[in-house]
């Protein structure tokens, strides 16, 4: 059972096109996988082990279907998705008991593809937090070292893969949420460009900068599931209407040589800690060593994007987050005596801190008197961070950067200073801010730290094909880490 959990989920899914091993077979190893590992890890909000197993056993049924990519594949998906009879809570006690009666589209194409969902994965109180301490139920470890965090918000997710419990998951990267969580896990994780998937039936955090996307073990299962969920959609006016492509189809289209690859000066410079300096430099030469040109570019406005994206994000948060209210949406509370007190206590018990930091924060910044100062500048350095990122892709085919300045924090360390896990986000955050595509690679193990370090790609928008051929190309010539001893 243990070594079905450590395959990649494309050879799974060619086993079981072969009949060599049954839906409901790899359904059972990664429930044992579960089981074995949650008391550690803490990486799964729901467990859905009886209708996982039915879709297993329906699947078999049914037998093999190869025009279904991910036909038998079991996953997970972050919990800020709606999935219809399975709890959805976006890791809030305001919406604990929830459960929806729809799917969201990137839950109906998982299912269309034929996935089978095991479960809903933790994650910082909506999608708000950069290590999955901020949920309101568990505490997600990582499973290179379960003292560690792993990354957030998407850090359930994250966790879930890397550890062998699925094959792949869904998270959602609203500042770096995919990436940086693949990073501190040592997993492959992708932001797409805003628009490439849909987001109807996600719990929004901050509607211009989320999008979901896919965490696997290696780039090839990552563009088979990207495969699965792209596309347009026309309940989500923000979705691009251009169709899918087949992203596993061009993945030997761009070997390292003869690539040319920007490295943001920027990303380079103080604050960059040493063993992820080390990891970063020693996988930018062996990009050299197979034939990429790296050359250097500039980005100015790098210093302003944390500040300008804590103003937007932060904004949209206060918006959004005021239909959970205990009239319209979320928990009430109870042995209330009027309207104002209702909305008061109901948002005071179901929000957790960094929520309600937040959404003050978010209101501030929209307020009247205030609006001009720091809104509407945050919206004019946006732009100009686009621009900056845009020039710098047209001297090259993708930029090469780390993801996080260090590699995974000690569980507990970062949570008295939210300032410090705002910085965190320094070096992804900008790709929302643009729209663009990011792509999270291990590239080596921290020599003091012996944890996973990740470098992303960055791409032109829509130009996933080319970045996951890219990505795929640097795995090749990377030496592999290994995998945790969970």
């Amino acid at each position: 059972m243990t070594d079905i959990c450590s395959l990649s989920l494309t050879a799974v899914a060619q086993a079981l096109q072969k009949k060599e091993l049954s839906a409901e077979q790899v359904a059972a190893a990664c429930l044992d996988r579960v089981a074995a590992t949650e008391p550690a890890l803490a990486a799964l909000l729901h467990v859905d082990a009886e209708n996982a197993l039915a879709t297993a056993a329906a699947l078999d049924k049914a037998g093999p279907d190869a025009s279904r990519p991910l036909w038998g594949v079991p996953v997970t998906v972050k919990d800020a998705l709606s999935t219809k009879g399975m709890p959805t809570t976006s890791g809030s006690r305001i919406l604990e008991g929830y459960t929806p009666f729809y799917d969201a589209f990137v839950v109906q194409k998982l299912r269309e593809a034929g996935a089978v969902i095991l479960g809903k994965a933790n994650m910082d109180e909506f999608a708000m937090g950069s290590s999955t301490e901020n949920s309101a139920y568990q505490t997600t470890r990582n499973p290179w070292n379960v003292n560690k965090v792993p990354g957030g918000s998407s850090g359930g997710s994250a966790a879930s893969v890397t550890a062998g419990q699925c094959f792949a998951s869904l998270g959602t990267d609203t500042g770096g949420s995919i990436r940086q969580p693949a990073a501190f896990c040592g997993c492959v994780g992708l932001k797409p460009t805003y628009g490439r998937v849909s987001r109807y039936g996600v719990i929004a955090y901050g509607s211009s900068l989320d999008q979901v996307g896919p965490l696997t073990r290696n780039v090839t299962d990552c563009a088979r599931v990207l495969t699965a969920i792209a596309g347009p959609d026309a309940r989500d006016n923000t979705c691009d209407p251009r169709p899918a492509e087949d992203y596993t189809a061009t993945l030997a289209s761009r070997p390292l040589k003869g690539a040319r690859l920007g490295v943001p000066r920027e990303f380079y410079g103080k604050g960059l800690s040493a063993e992820v300096r080390t990891a970063c430099e020693a996988a930018m030469q062996t990009a050299r060593d197979n034939g990429a040109e790296l050359v250097e570019v500039g980005l100015p406005h790098t210093d302003a994007a944390i500040a300008t994206y804590y103003i937007i994000a932060m904004a949209e948060a206060s918006s959004n987050l005021a239909r959970f209210d205990g009239v319209r949406f979320g928990h009430r509370a109870a042995d209330i005596k009027n309207l104002e007190e209702l909305y008061v206590r109901s948002r005071t018990e179901g929000f957790g801190q960094e929520v309600k930091r937040r959404i003050m924060l978010g209101a501030y910044v929209l307020s009247s008197g205030y609006y001009d100062a720091y809104y509407r500048k945050a919206a004019q350095v946006r732009r100009l961070i686009r621009d900056e990122l845009l020039a710098a892709l047209d001297q090259c085919d993708a930029l090469l950067a780390p993801v996080s300045p260090v590699t995974a924090s000690d569980l507990g360390s970062n949570t008295a200073d939210p300032l410090e896990i705002y910085l965190m986000d320094a070096y992804t955050l900008s790709l929302n801010l643009a729209g663009l595509p990011g792509l999270s690679l291990p590239v080596g193990l921290g020599a003091e730290s012996q944890m996973p370090v990740g470098m992303q790609l960055i791409g032109k928008p829509f130009a996933e094909a080319q970045l996951l051929a890219l990505g795929h190309s640097m795995e090749q010539a990377l030496p592999t880490i290994g995998s945790p001893k969970l």
